[in-house]
């Protein structure tokens, strides 16, 4: 459970920590907080869509549900996978509705203090710096923690918001 403490200049600063699910894109580690994400599922049978944009790669049938599945590699204009190597998935929501997020691999789970979260550098690179809500610094690399809101509110122009 988090703790909040009220600073001297009245900001609030939660004491605790947040679990994120690990995951890789384009060789770059992300973090999801656990309790966004609903499934994690291995290389799923797609049904593509005609006529949708070419970052959708369709839809897939999840118990009953229809999932679309979103590639996050054409999503944020990085190369597309390797030949010959299958992606992941993990499932979150948006607007009450679930959708696939097409990753190169899940790691694990991290347990990260509150007080370790940053804004984002301004070095980051704007790909993802346009996904993250912030970072949190590991050893020998930023962990940007994706917003999945941001990430999915392409109804506005088609691209990463």
């Amino acid at each position: 459970m988090n703790d909040l403490v009220v600073r001297n200049d009245l900001s609030v600063v939660s004491t605790g920590s947040q679990d994120f699910v690990t995951i890789v894109v384009a060789g770059q580690m992300l973090g999801i907080p656990v309790l966004a994400v609903h499934d994690v599922l291995n290389a799923q049978n797609i049904t593509s869509i005609p006529l949708a944009p070419d970052w959708v790669s369709g839809v897939l049938n999840l118990r009953g549900r229809i999932v679309t599945a979103i590639n996050l590699r054409r999503r944020l204009d990085l190369p597309p996978i390797e030949d010959g190597k299958k992606s992941m998935s993990v499932v979150v929501e948006y607007n009450e509705e679930p959708y696939s997020l097409q990753i190169d691999s899940v790691g694990e789970v991290l347990s990260l203090d509150d007080q370790l979260f940053e804004r984002n550098p301004v070095t980051l690179d704007q790909r993802w710096r346009d996904v993250s809500r912030g970072i949190y610094r590991l050893e020998g690399e930023l962990l940007p923690i994706l917003d999945v809101n941001r990430l999915l509110a392409f109804e506005n122009n088609g691209k990463a918001a």
